[in-house]
């Protein structure tokens, strides 16, 4: 499909997204971007990019270019990017917030050269080694102001998402970070707020290895997150995040009450009520 697509950033999405185009046929050539040469060098040396170039020669070179950095380093990128391209080239990010950024580009002359697209998939590691095959498979993937892109940006971003297995979803920029923050969002803050809590209880790391089952790995394996990567997206996202955080406290506070009051019953009828998630997700 394309001779050359450069990923900017070569990371645990980019670079899953660039074995995929690989392994799909879709890109003869992919170039890398990045502000670290470790990262380029471990990119080059695992394969998935097979040249790297500064941002100037890449975007000149690229039918796609595709971000996918951190969320307060995307803005200045893109913006520089979009006063690079021209009407045959396509711009696509993969960022968990999509409103400042589409914000930021909304007058942008070249705005309609460009997809704002969030693959729903991550895992919590980072840098070029995180990079996996068939990363996207089974996935959503959310294009938003899709009536601000041309056709052609869209249906080529449409035709390569579900040729990776994905289902695309369609929504605007300010109703997808609202909702990113209840499912995804949240998540993770619970995560690292969870980890901390029991670094500072329990004192003993080798008994929190000993003793951690299933539940606890599960609950805290998104606090193994890179903070470089999640502190922007919350601080994108913050008015969103609050709204869902101050929710899940007062959920907390319920089952502290339940507790303290040795109310059974509400305990109960908390779990029951939280049980209804399996009605939704199986």
């Amino acid at each position: 499909m394309f001779n050359n697509v450069t990923i900017v950033g070569v990371g645990l999405i980019s670079g899953s997204f660039a074995i995929a185009l690989k392994q799909k046929g879709f890109a003869k050539n992919i170039i890398g971007v990045s502000r670290t040469e470790a990262s380029i060098k471990k990119a080059l040396e695992l394969g998935f990019i097979d040249e790297a170039l500064p941002l100037e020669e890449a975007v000149a070179k690229s039918d796609l270019i595709y971000v996918a950095i951190p969320v307060d380093s995307t803005i200045p990128v893109m913006q520089k990017i979009m006063g690079l391209v021209n009407d045959k080239q396509i711009v696509a990010d993969a960022g968990s917030t999509k409103f400042a950024l589409c914000d930021a580009l909304s007058d942008h002359p070249m705005r309609k050269r460009f997809v704002a697209t969030h693959p729903m998939w991550g895992t919590e590691y980072s840098g070029p080694e995180a990079a996996v095959k068939d990363a996207f498979a089974g996935r959503a993937c959310v294009i938003c102001e899709k009536e601000k892109s041309d056709v052609d940006a869209v249906e080529i971003m449409e035709k390569l998402y579900r040729e990776l297995g994905m289902h695309i979803i369609y929504m605007e920029a300010a109703s997808h970070d609202m909702h990113a923050a209840y499912v995804s969002h949240i998540s993770h803050i619970t995560s690292f707020a969870l980890a901390n809590t029991v670094l500072e209880k329990e004192k003993e790391g080798d008994k929190i290895f000993e003793l951690a089952g299933g539940g606890f790995e599960s609950t805290v394996r998104l606090a193994k997150s890179n903070p470089a990567m999640w502190a922007p997206i919350f601080m994108q996202n913050r008015e969103n995040v609050l709204d869902v955080l101050n929710e899940h406290i007062s959920q907390l506070r319920k089952f502290k009450s339940a507790l303290e009051k040795e109310n059974m019953e509400y305990l109960d009828e908390l779990m029951v009520n939280a049980n209804k998630i399996s009605k939704i997700i199986k």
